[in-house]
């Protein structure tokens, strides 16, 4: 099964076997439903998912349970005041389709992930971040309702003012305080759909977290790519980029079009994404960007979501798929976390293309809210037999800096070292209770992390 954009939505058959999996390719055995009327859909639901873009096991069924309900057949728009921003729509609608409606328009999402193939509903379950988590913060920072199917069956206004504790453990919540049915949010004028660009090579990695933070009050988005292959004195070498929205006076007249889009053809075999052919990738594309700094008007495509440009990614990594590893570390660690975290990777022989470390702003209002004041660091890895190590590895290292790692990502986190990283938890899981007094909805993820009956 395909989404409107031609891309595989994590379904699959294996051997006569319907199975679901997430963006990472991890499959367990499970259907999907998708129907328009997502209220009566949810009525029995064990979970609901938009887009399948959760890296991990967020978004899959726990084994008793196999059945989720997906929503983007659910994405009307309910209601747009041109005068405030102020949007309210169904949980299935896609920020791509938000963004070619409302961005020529002159308004455009406060927070956007590194996809547009996500989902409101799914932004909220993750509380999403982006490039601008240093000024705006999270994607549930503007949301203003929500309306939410709980576990007991009733469904729910739930707001700042109206259940507060169930609207902020919906944000972050991963889809486990109930079946996010609406979203109204707020959204932000900007003066064109073109964005300024202004970036830079930096020979290792202290020098990039340093050109980040001194970047932070000048640039509302701030981002880089960081070669987690090189070592020594070009330790994390990497390209800084900046930007903003242009003014109507530098920006090209006429609207941005869809980008051309490459596909993956067919599943890779695993060597294609082996440490050679990623450390010669990581050179090339270093190399590439040349000395000089660099300031451009860009497509916002291609400034917000570079990976869109090729559907179907996830096949590069093989049969056995790929997690990602997304951790934040507190300021209270110290400029130089990012180092360590660098050398103990490139020390267990950790490959990835991608890595990328953004500047966090102060913790957000969701309970299990994932950025805190600091900086987060995500890197690709594939499947291999020793990738379970690894990551116990990174977070034992997470864990002595402070920091935590991301629900959204994760898929291979022990719920002891989880339990370690979140003292915010316990109250997640009370409130969760409250609702959900009989734990209906539940997750492969919350199986293996909150001990929920599989």
């Amino acid at each position: 099964m395909t989404t409107a954009d031609g891309q595989r939505n994590g379904h699959g058959d294996a051997g006569g076997e319907t199975t679901v999996a997430g963006w990472g390719r991890v499959a367990v055995p499970g259907r999907e439903v998708r129907r328009a009327d997502l209220e009566r859909a949810t009525e029995d639901a064990v979970l609901t998912r938009g887009l399948a873009r959760s890296y991990g096991d967020a978004s899959l069924p726990p084994p008793s349970r196999p059945v989720v309900v997906a929503s983007p057949l659910a994405d009307r728009i309910v209601s747009f005041d041109r005068e405030t921003g102020l949007l309210r729509a169904e949980a299935g609608l896609s920020l791509k389709e938000m963004n070619r409606l409302l961005l020529p328009r002159g308004w455009f999402t406060p927070v956007t992930p590194g996809t547009q193939f996500v989902t409101l509903g799914g932004m909220v379950a993750a509380d999403v971040h982006g490039k601008n988590h240093h000024r705006a913060g999270c994607f549930g920072e503007h949301v203003t309702a929500l309306k939410v199917r709980t576990g007991d069956g009733v469904v729910r206004e739930c707001s700042p003012e109206r259940e507060p504790d169930l609207f902020l453990a919906t944000i972050g919540g991963m889809g486990l305080t109930g079946h996010v049915l609406e979203v109204e949010c707020r959204l932000i004028r900007v003066p064109s759909p073109w964005i300024v660009c202004d970036s830079e090579r930096v020979p290792d990695v202290d020098h990039y977290v340093e050109g980040l933070k001194e970047a932070g009050p000048r640039w509302p988005y701030t981002v880089g790519w960081i070669d987690c292959l090189s070592r020594g004195r070009n330790l994390g070498r990497g390209i800084l980029q900046r930007g903003r929205f242009a003014e109507p006076d530098e920006a090209p007249r006429r609207a941005p079009t869809p980008l051309t889009r490459l596909r993956v053809p067919f599943e890779c075999p695993e060597w294609v994404l082996g440490p050679w052919s990623v450390r010669a990738f990581n050179a090339a594309y270093y190399a590439a960007h040349g000395l000089d700094r660099k300031v451009r008007v860009v497509h916002p495509e291609s400034f917000f979501y570079p990976l869109d440009a090729i559907l179907d990614w996830n096949l590069l990594y093989g049969r056995r798929g790929f997690t990602q590893y997304q951790c934040v570390l507190p300021e209270a660690a110290g400029r130089g976390a990012a180092r360590r975290f660098l050398e103990l990777l490139t020390e267990r022989g950790g490959a990835s293309f991608l890595c990328v470390i953004k500047d966090c702003g102060p913790e957000g209002r969701g309970i299990l809210s994932f950025p805190m004041k600091g900086i987060s660091i995500a890197l690709d890895v594939a499947i291999r037999d020793d990738t379970q190590s690894l990551v116990d590895a990174l977070n034992e290292l997470v864990l002595a800096e402070g920091g935590r790692v991301y629900l959204a990502k994760d898929s291979f986190t022990r719920a002891e070292h989880f339990r370690a990283m979140e003292p915010r938890l316990e109250r997640f899981l009370e409130i969760r209770r409250r609702y959900d007094p009989d734990g209906r909805i539940r997750s492969a993820q919350s199986v293996r992390l909150f001990g929920d009956a599989p």
